[in-house]
């Protein structure tokens, strides 16, 4: 029998379970065969649009959500997507303007909308707004442990600390493998200075779920402090072993690629020598001890430091370059101070010297 095209539903459930593998290449070119065949398809060019934002392709993203939306201006999912894109942008009131949109289209009871609105918003910085739909979305499914958690995490950055850890428990009781959840509460008490009870809460996550990797140092730590045993005993073994799994995860040479590939999109100015790997090495290293403002301390070399504070800011989806960019323009445009976005070290040595940032003994 002659083999049958696929229908345009089928290339979008095949091509969503190609992303939420994350799979992204292979979800791509399969929404552009399906288009080639359904060029009216939404679904697809929505389905598009979502590749080309994990892909960090912004540009190509916009393009293809406002396709979705000339097709169907009412198609939520493509206006959740298009109010992404311009939060990419800095487009912040756009962004605002398609998100309510969603809202007056009768789709403010959605929960996953809502919950993926409010962790847009909240990786611009914009935590305020986020904790609204937060708040709606807890207000909707008061029983999600992702909501409840989503609002802890908005409400620390809003310095309700109280707040925050309350609604973080309300998701454990929810949900108690809430990793996620977990590790922040634990990071929360621990600069609390509770630190029996950070040390019961990151360890009540095993080993292979933690993705942190200054919750497992911390983890360490304590358990050196609290039980008075010296690095190497095998107590320690298993939390040693993820942490060096967790810190050699970045493959210096493809970490070195990358920003070679952003220096020649113009993202940062030249090393002194890019091809120089045992300087990369040296500088990977180093040990030293950060402390913010709002008094977290990251503990690493510079590298890790900046890798620390991004995923603490909620920007992992971020190369670490395109953080320490953003965090340097945001700098010069709140306080204008300029500080160098070239490489870790100097970011960090400018940032101690204008005092954005505290440099302690390690």
């Amino acid at each position: 029998m002659p083999e049958q095209f696929l229908s345009s539903e089928d290339y979008d459930e095949q091509a969503h379970r190609l992303y939420n593998e994350g799979n992204y290449d292979a979800a791509l070119e399969l929404l552009k065969e399906g288009l080639a065949l359904y060029p009216n398809a939404v679904e697809l060019y929505v389905g598009l649009g979502y590749a080309r934002l994990a892909r960090e392709e912004f540009a190509w993203a916009r393009q293809t959500f406002e396709r979705a939306l000339v097709l169907d201006g009412t198609h939520e999912d493509a206006l959740v997507g298009m109010g992404e894109t311009l939060l990419r942008f800095g487009r912040r009131d756009a962004a605002l303007r398609h998100f309510r949109q969603v809202e007056t289209l009768g789709y403010g009871e959605d929960v996953e909308l809502l919950l993926t609105m409010g962790r847009a918003l909240y990786r611009e910085g914009m935590f305020g707004e986020a904790r609204d739909f937060f708040a709606r979305a807890n207000s909707v499914r008061p029983e999600s442990a992702d909501a409840a958690a989503s609002m802890g995490f908005a409400l620390h950055r809003l310095g309700d600390d109280v707040g925050a850890a309350r609604q973080i428990r309300r998701a454990l009781r929810l949900d108690p493998d809430a990793f996620e959840a977990r590790v922040y509460l634990g990071h929360l008490l621990y600069d609390r200075g509770d630190w029996e009870g950070a040390l019961r809460e990151f360890e009540r996550v095993p080993p292979q779920d933690h993705w942190d990797s200054l919750a497992v140092w911390r983890l360490i730590e304590l358990k050196r402090a609290l039980w008075q045993i010296e690095p190497g005993d095998h107590r320690l073994f298993a939390w040693e072993k993820r942490l060096k799994e967790l810190e050699d995860g970045m493959d210096p040479v493809d970490e070195l690629l990358a920003e070679v590939e952003a220096m020649a999109n113009g993202a940062l100015a030249a090393f002194d020598d890019p091809n120089q790997l045992e300087l990369f090495e040296r500088q990977r290293s180093e040990a030293y001890q950060v402390r913010l403002h709002d008094g977290h301390v990251f503990r690493g070399s510079w590298y890790e430091i900046l890798r620390q504070m991004r995923d603490y800011a909620g920007f992992s989806h971020e190369t670490v370059t395109e953080y320490m960019r953003r965090l340097a323009e945001r700098w010069h445009e709140q306080l204008q101070i300029r500080i160098p976005a070239s490489d870790p070290e100097s970011f960090f040595r400018a940032a101690i010297s204008a005092r954005l940032v505290s440099l302690e003994d390690a």
